[in-house]
């Protein structure tokens, strides 16, 4: 088998809020678009997202009424630093404040409007510097 793409697949009330959230801020562009559904994606490796509308009938019955919660959606990046500051800057509420870890992880969390957490992680080298 060889993996040519990775997707998450997340199911909100709010497909347009999220869909927002992700292309205003997160640099995702649309791919696809239709009644409670959209399909994001970057031009670097960060993975694809589609956003289904809760209740929607292309899901399996007892999947339609789930929300997308208890997921944190993480992706590994650079200037942390700099990435907090500009969501800070564009009015994006920062609902983990940037920390570093004991074990060398420097990270902060967003929510999006549909309470999707998203989270950047930067690891740093032992003698503190970071991971290029």
């Amino acid at each position: 088998m060889q993996i040519s793409a990775s997707t998450v697949s997340l199911t909100v009330d709010d497909v347009a809020a999220s869909q927002r959230f992700f292309t205003t801020h997160l640099g995702y562009t649309e791919q696809a678009a239709a009644d409670g559904f959209a399909s994001l994606t970057r031009d670097d490796a960060a993975m694809d997202v589609v956003l289904l509308a809760r209740g929607t009938e292309v899901l399996p019955a007892d999947q339609r009424d789930r929300h997308a919660s208890g997921l944190i959606l993480a992706f590994t990046t650079t200037g942390i630093e700099i990435e907090e500051k500009r969501l800070r800057a564009e009015g994006v509420d920062i609902t983990m404040p940037l920390r570093e870890e004991p074990w060398g992880e420097r990270l902060f969390q967003v929510t999006d409007p549909n309470g999707v957490v998203v989270q950047f992680a930067e690891w740093v080298t032992a003698a503190g510097h970071e991971n290029v």
